[in-house]
């Protein structure tokens, strides 16, 4: 037991170390670098830490093998920068004609607008946010034009459809890229308030008229959003999200208002507890530059006491990274209970126990491509 938390505050010394002072990375042993290497490859932040050490003219003063490591992550990120901004560009082809409000968001907004978080960052899909009474025409014009539906079986197509904050995902025939196409940021169920017409009236377009992001206190609460309520029993809690966030409140910081609209902003999406567990995380990991007066306007998002200390520890455990070689229970244990939290804030009691007694059922039976959604009533009771 002690052996796996010696071996895992080593590992995860090494990546925040890394990660906040890249400048004593030239200095480090051989063997560290192996361990590092492994575990930033494992949170896709081997390109993170390739562009600081680029940007500060570090990158030749590495052992070799290390370098050509981090050389191999960064070919990789251009690449699939390529994608993705190609990827936009057929979009706008395919629903060219149809005047509908297009938000890129996360990774694909950081692109296209050219901020901070977009260095070294690894791209999986595109992000779209559109209103959701235009989402039959962006997909039937989509699904024309070369890009197919994602084969899921009918119940959870129409989990998607009713239930979620998006559609299934649609994939191009030929590029394989892929689509998610959200029509506000959490679920319909969400114990949060969800309402997307805010974001749509204050989204800032880019150099392409037709291309919005999200304005920046909107950005950086969609992000918390994504890191605290998209928990994944297996991955955990992103800590590449966590980098954005801090690199996100590091530069719209230095805008006049940012910090003074923060908070409103918050409370009026009714996000202010994942703002609060954010900063408060981005402080301890990342030194980020919080004002005092910030924290104390949210002292009372808070949670009690007791949950805030358990949420605390919960968190760490699922953010930070273990030893590649010896995995924590503690952690696994941590990742299994904020997956199950980010479901309890999905959905009512009544309606999650529906949900997962069917999944349940479905996996005992084998039974998933033939169901008759007539019987099914996927409206919340």
């Amino acid at each position: 037991m002690a052996r796996v938390a010696s071996a895992t505050r080593r590992a995860q010394r090494l990546l925040l170390d890394a990660l906040r002072t890249p400048e004593n990375l030239p200095a480090l042993p051989p063997a560290d670098w192996e361990l590092l290497l492994r575990v930033a490859r494992r949170v896709r932040l081997l390109g993170r830490i390739e562009s600081d050490l680029s940007r500060a003219g570090l990158l030749e003063n590495l052992p070799v093998r290390a370098a050509a490591h981090l050389r191999a992550a960064r070919n990789v990120i251009e690449h699939r920068k390529t994608l993705v901004a190609w990827e936009v560009n057929r979009i706008l082809w395919a629903i060219k004609g149809l005047d509908v409000p297009l938000i890129l968001l996360k990774g694909t907004g950081y692109l296209l607008a050219g901020l901070p978080p977009s260095r070294g960052r690894i791209f999986a899909d595109v992000d779209l946010l559109i209103p959701e009474e235009r989402i039959g025409q962006v997909e039937q014009r989509l699904v024309e034009r070369g890009w197919f539906k994602t084969e899921i079986d009918p119940y959870d197509d129409r989990y998607y459809r009713v239930w979620m904050h998006e559609i299934p995902p649609l994939r191009h025939q030929e590029r394989g890229t892929e689509i998610d196409i959200h029509h506000r940021l959490l679920p319909k169920t969400s114990h949060l308030r969800s309402d997307p017409m805010p974001l749509f009236a204050a989204a800032r377009p880019l150099a392409d008229p037709r291309l919005c992001v999200l304005a920046p206190v909107d950005m950086l609460l969609h992000s918390l959003v994504h890191l605290f309520l998209e928990g994944d029993p297996d991955e955990g809690l992103r800590l590449r999200d966590l980098v954005d966030v801090h690199d996100l409140l590091c530069h719209f910081g230095q805008e006049p208002g940012f910090w003074a609209a923060l908070g409103p902003r918050a409370r009026a999406l009714g996000f202010t507890r994942p703002l609060f567990y954010g900063l408060q995380h981005a402080q301890r990991l990342f030194a980020t530059p919080v004002p005092p007066d910030v924290l104390q306007e949210l002292a009372d998002a808070a949670p009690p006491w007791p949950i805030r200390q358990l949420m605390n520890w919960l968190i760490r455990l699922a953010l930070l990274p273990g030893h590649p070689d010896h995995p924590s229970r503690g952690a696994a244990v941590a990742r299994w209970l904020l997956y199950l939290r980010s479901h309890w804030l999905r959905m009512p009691p009544r309606l999650l126990t529906k949900h997962l007694s069917h999944k349940a059922w479905l996996r005992l039976r084998g039974y998933r491509k033939h169901i008759d959604l007539a019987q099914l009533d996927l409206k919340q009771q």
